[in-house]
């Protein structure tokens, strides 16, 4: 359900004033009056229906990459991408599979299960068919092997051929204190992505991972509408070694039965997962059994790139980054809606970098090249990303850092500015003095149990030593309707992220993400006009790669 007309005018009736409190300046730090009118038609046109959820590989993306050119164009960037053109062509292979059918058997006990409410099953693996008869299942816990905390939840077992069923998360989540994972906050290994990379590496023949709802961070619909539809994938030298038959997703409630089923208590299995001690337990009995079509093809679709050259030192690049993509056209929602229109995520991203363009080109021209990325098929894995991050137009050893910018405030100002993956590097230091001085405070992410830092598009980039920002508005809101405000947000979260519902209003507020691009602006100059290179603090698991090029940047 979205707020209302009247909740939503009242949180708007401050905007206007709000986003225009400030004034153009030349220093790094003055804070720019961003236009909230240009941000909410950027959002309205990309938004709109008629760009069809702007899907990856259809006709929707051309209409994308027609608006985004023309709109840096006239804000001033050049082309940035490939043979003096606007995109990087990136080549993905698509996999839809049909006709699926699935079930559960223990003994007697058979479980028919049904696609998209029962269960998701897809694949990224090559071939036109799959198919698996009472393969056996074995429950792995999390799945995961880290030799540098001695973790190895496989042990010795052979799980070739066998379906993994896998729990979300990592293993601190259900029990800080244990720290064995440093805490709470996600690592990689509690990512789906990640439990399926190493359920290939061991040759199993498939992933089941048990959907709940806290540790996944998200519920069981956002499931459905992600994995239902066409499933992505680079092309890859040896996608049979590197993807497993069947990559899957099942309700709690039947992995409970399924397990109890199998003389297993679920709950006192997830407690044993938490232990270095823990070995994989077989399913005794039980298997599980698919059969689906296969049809893969191989599709072109474009990052977006545009380029302000820098005027002494243009090889030096400050990025500004975010996806275009959505999810295009899925299953109906209750209302019949079947568009999946994505405007907070990202199209607010996105009209942020383009009004991010002309407060560039309005002052004075930087010594550093800035460019800014709209990357493809970030909902389908943040494959743009890691295909820019593989092949880069402008060299990472030369890219000083930059900023990702993924679903954007549009509910008003608030008291904090929260940095996802905070501790990460020295960009957190850098953003503090701007945002203090807006008269906020920067925190550290609400909720790092749901992993964000490795699931938007900074993270390719990340995890290749460039450091990266991904930060935006938290905390509390400072304006009235405070109750209104806080509601709105709370009903983005819990019923339009990742549905059809995720539509424009023009009621928004943009006064939050204004003061977040006033940050984004001025730690940008500050970078883009020095010698400095933003530096990953101790401990961070991303310097040893930055550290490999650091004769680059003498």
């Amino acid at each position: 359900m979205r707020p209302s007309k009247s909740v939503l005018a009242a949180i708007g009736c401050a905007a206007i004033l709000s986003a225009c409190a400030t004034t153009p300046g030349v220093s790094s730090t003055a804070p720019v009056a961003f236009d909230a009118a240009r941000l909410s038609e950027h959002i309205r046109v990309l938004s709109a229906d008629d760009f069809q959820g702007r899907g990856i590989a259809t006709p929707a993306e051309d209409k994308v990459i027609a608006y985004l050119s023309d709109q840096f164009a006239r804000a001033g960037f050049q082309p940035g991408g490939e043979n003096g053109g606007w995109t990087q062509t990136v080549t993905l292979n698509r996999f839809t599979a049909s006709s699926t059918t699935a079930r559960l058997k223990v003994g007697d006990w058979t479980r028919p299960l049904v696609p998209g409410e029962d269960i998701v099953i897809s694949t990224r693996a090559p071939g036109a068919h799959v198919m698996l008869t009472e393969a056996d299942l074995v429950f792995v816990g999390y799945g995961i092997t880290a030799p540098e905390r001695q973790w190895d939840d496989f042990k010795d077992v052979d799980v070739r051929g066998k379906i993994l069923v896998v729990l979300v998360n990592d293993a601190d989540f259900e029990e800080p204190a244990l720290n064995t994972f440093g805490g709470r906050a996600m690592t990689y290994y509690g990512r789906w992505t990640y439990k399926y990379e190493e359920a290939a590496r061991r040759g199993a023949a498939g992933v089941i991972i048990v959907h709940e709802d806290a540790p996944a961070s998200y519920g069981w619909t956002t499931v459905r509408n992600s994995w239902s539809g066409p499933q992505f994938d680079i092309v890859r030298a040896n996608a049979s070694a590197e993807r497993v038959p069947v990559e899957a997703w099942l309700q709690r409630s039947l992995a409970v039965e399924l397990f109890q089923r199998s003389g297993l208590d679920f709950e006192a299995l997830k407690v044993q997962a938490r232990s270095r001690g823990f070995r994989p337990v077989a399913l005794t009995g039980a298997s599980f059994s698919t059969m689906f079509d296969v049809a893969t093809s191989t599709v072109e679709t474009d990052n977006f790139l545009a380029r302000l050259p820098g005027t002494t030192r243009p090889d030096e690049t400050v990025l500004y980054t975010g996806h275009w993509d959505h999810i295009g056209v899925g299953t109906p929602d209750a209302n019949g809606d079947a568009i999946f229109n994505g405007a907070i995520d990202n199209a607010s991203g996105i009209a942020g970098m383009i009004e991010l363009a002309r407060a560039w080109t309005a002052g004075p021209r930087p010594e550093r090249s800035i460019v800014m990325i709209g990357f493809t098929a970030e909902e389908s894995g943040l494959l743009g990303s890691e295909y820019y991050a593989a092949n880069p137009i402008y060299p990472l050893e030369k890219t000083v850092g930059g900023f990702n910018m993924d679903s954007a405030n549009v509910y008003g100002r608030t008291t904090g500015f929260r940095v996802v993956g905070f501790g990460q590097s020295d960009f957190d230091d850098r953003m503090a003095t701007v945002v203090q001085a807006q008269g906020r405070v920067v925190e550290p992410d609400g909720n790092p149990a749901s992993g964000g830092y490795f699931r938007s598009d900074h993270f390719p980039l990340a995890k290749r030593g460039v450091p990266m920002a991904y930060a935006a508005s938290g905390g509390d809101f400072r304006d009235e309707p405070i109750v209104a405000r806080t509601a709105a947000r709370a009903d983005y979260t819990a019923r339009r992220y990742h549905q059809a519902d995720d539509e424009w209003s023009a009621d928004w507020d943009y006064s939050g993400q204004i003061e977040d691009l006033n940050v984004y602006l001025a730690v940008g100059r500050e970078l883009a006009n020095s010698r400095v290179w933003p530096q990953w603090k101790p401990g961070s698991e991303f310097a040893p790669a930055r550290a490999v090029s650091d004769a680059v940047r003498q």
